[in-house]
């Protein structure tokens, strides 16, 4: 469908890629990888024509159509999100009005007979067709159905565009993308303003997809799951490899290590031929074997290692300072912009050493809470953050707050104190910041490199909670392996706001999901909270199927079913609420013995062996009873929604 020959792009007189080819066929899934600044979503705009390049080719047949979704543009504020999405169906919207008119034109003729006449009806017939096949009779259908996958609610389709964060504009602009139905699909980072809801089912749209996809993306799940073809660019050359990410990079390594050995073997070969004809040069005995072996060095094809950019931001995290057993505790504690209420009543305990991820669909509180958190927005109800707590905090939207005039090295160096100014450049070189780098401006620097440098200022003064909202945004994959790494040892505690499945994968061991203005505790990693949550949802649909499968009884029946229904779900509330609260009434028994005996461990002289096991025994019984009354209480909550 699209094919690149030759292609070379120069920026300052040095190429960034040299003699490129590849071919996009129908139907390809391709992940295009590579490190930040590797050239990514250059060769993306050459595919589409916005970048010009020096020599080479780029073939496109004459009806191919090419969608491309860049990772920053420019939008439009004047329409309400429907009206905005409607504007991919020009092609549709023209041909109503083309038809409109023509109904208008042969309305007023009174000439049936005439060949003008059957001309209007030939047109009329022809629009219609061509508006069938693209789908003209279900735009309302589709549009409803990618908003809501995107995580819009209906309410919203309303509103006007100008009334959302640039990621949720992003959001429709993708959307319009989506619907035009291009037969190649350019995507530059198209995760970036996802929930992790919406990115699973945008990887559920794609796979389906009857065009080819390009995507570029650092999300390793999404890759993994979607693409079934990789290509990386590393310094200038490209890499095609007919499997998703992760199995190209086992791929990868192996070749390399095939071709050093296979370097090493011809490199101890010509090694050795050398010595003999230095050895037996000026014999004439061995003449002819010199000659022969001269000339076997000179038809010798040499094998060339793949030149690869291993520059790599490295770091650990200051070690924390200590702190209290509880670090962040809230009770009833609610947020509202406004009328718009946005938390309700949110009790939440966070210890010392947890690692935690936010998760839930945009808009649902994860950022605002984060940030009542950390002292920048005001509340309603209790909020505890214990003693000897420092907080570092990663906004969301970090990156953006730099000061484009300041240089790299000012950044840093305007907020270090004390012993870490003689650091800063140190810090800097860690996170590729190095010689004249560090006094480029912050307004030419790429997304992943000012998010490098957002980074680095974490390491700054040390911290033992760690705030941090999408911190992966714009960081190539090996960066946000050594961000991971990096947070893993780390001795402190961690609340991690992030869409990344891969990247939370390993790291927290309790996902919060954020939904209806409330929050939900999921013990476990993020692998276990979506499987479970994939089961309720097809729980769901199940129930909603068989409700409808159910639902043509008589009036009488109906009414009848309903009190017997209404009367068993109440004996199962009184059921339920009994079994929660003699698990209340455990978990504060508990309590207070593990207060009483935190009493007794304060004295030194009661201190033995005994006293320690019944101690870690008293903690484990109170935590596994925590957990039965969040099951407890959850199958409360369900019961009494299906009251509702």
């Amino acid at each position: 469908m699209i094919s690149l020959n030759g292609i070379t792009v120069e920026f300052s007189g040095a190429p960034l890629f040299d003699d490129i080819s590849f071919l996009i066929n129908p139907r390809d899934r391709i992940g295009l990888a590579g490190k930040n600044g590797a050239g990514k979503t250059t060769l993306l705009k050459v595919m589409c024509g916005l970048q010009v390049y020096e020599k080479g080719q780029v073939s496109i047949p004459k009806d191919t159509t090419i969608g491309y979704l860049p990772q920053q543009m420019t939008v439009s504020d004047t329409k309400t999100v429907y009206k905005e999405t409607l504007s991919a169906f020009t092609e549709i919207l023209a041909l109503e009005k083309q038809m409109t008119k023509l109904n208008e034109d042969i309305a007023n003729r009174v000439d049936y007979d005439s060949q003008d006449y059957m001309e209007l009806i030939n047109q009329v017939a022809e629009k219609s067709d061509r508006h069938a096949i693209l789908g003209g009779g279900s735009v309302e259908a589709d549009i409803e159905s990618t908003l809501l996958g995107l995580g819009f609610l209906r309410a919203d389709f309303k509103r006007p565009t100008g009334e959302f964060s640039g990621g949720w504009r992003m959001r429709i602009e993708l959307a319009k993308v989506l619907l035009q139905k291009p037969d190649v699909l350019l995507l530059d980072e198209p995760t970036n303003h996802l929930d992790i809801e919406s990115v699973q089912w945008f990887e559920d749209m794609l796979k389906v997809y009857e065009g080819a996809v390009v995507v570029v993306s650092h999300d390793k799940a999404f890759l993994d799951n979607l693409t079934t073809r990789t290509v990386e660019i590393s310094m200038g050359k490209i890499y095609d490899y007919k499997v998703a990410y992760s199995k190209y990079v086992e791929l990868r390594k192996e070749t390399l290590e095939q071709q050093k050995a296979t370097y090493e073997n011809q490199r101890k070969k010509i090694e050795e031929i050398e010595q003999f004809v230095e050895r037996f040069r000026y014999q004439a005995t061995k003449a002819v074997q010199v000659q022969s072996r001269i000339k076997m060095l000179e038809r010798m094809q040499r094998v060339e290692i793949d030149e690869m950019d291993k520059s790599s931001i490295h770091f650990r995290f200051p070690q924390a300072p200590h702190s209290g057993q509880i670090v962040v505790e809230t009770k009833e504690l609610s947020k509202a912009f406004g009328d718009h209420l946005v938390l309700d009543k949110l009790d939440f305990i966070l210890e010392k050493g947890e690692k935690i991820a936010f998760v839930g669909k945009n808009g649902e509180g994860k950022t605002t809470f984060s940030k009542v958190i950390i002292g920048q927005h005001d509340y309603k109800g209790n909020l505890k953050v214990g003693p000897n707590i420092k907080i570092g905090y990663y906004a969301q939207n970090q990156s953006e707050m730099l000061n484009d005039k300041d240089t790299v090295f000012k950044t840093i160096d305007d907020v270090a104190t004390g012993a870490m100014r003689t650091k800063v450049r140190d810090i800097l070189a860690s996170f590729l910041f190095r010689g004249e780098d560090i006094e480029k401006k912050v307004s030419v620097l790429s997304g992943g490199e000012r998010a490098r440098l957002s980074l680095a200022k974490l390491l700054l003064e040390p911290v033992n909670l760690l705030v941090l909202d999408e911190p992966t945004n714009h960081l190539d994959m090996r960066s946000k392996d050594i961000l991971k790494q990096a947070i893993i040892n780390y001795d402190g505690t961690v609340i991690l706001v992030s869409h990344d499945r891969d990247f939370l994968d390993g790291i927290v061991g309790t996902v919060y999901d954020f939904r209806d203005k409330k929050m939900r505790q999921h013990l476990g990693g993020i692998t276990e909270f979506l499987q479970k949550k994939k089961l309720e949802n097809l729980n769901q649909l199940n129930e909603l199927k068989r409700q409808k499968a159910n639902s043509k009884p008589t009036v009488q029946s109906n009414s009848k079913l309903k009190y017997e229904e209404r009367k068993e779900l109440d004996k199962k509330i009184r059921k339920a609420q009994r079994m929660v609260d003699e698990s209340e009434e455990r978990i504060m028994q508990l309590e207070t013995s593990v207060e009483q005996m935190d009493a007794l461990l304060a004295k030194p002289e009661n201190i033995d062996d005994t006293i320690f096991e019944k101690y870690e025994k008293l903690k484990k019984n109170l935590e596994k009873e925590m957990h039965n009354w969040e099951i407890l209480s959850h199958d409360l909550d369900e019961v009494k929604a299906r009251k509702e």
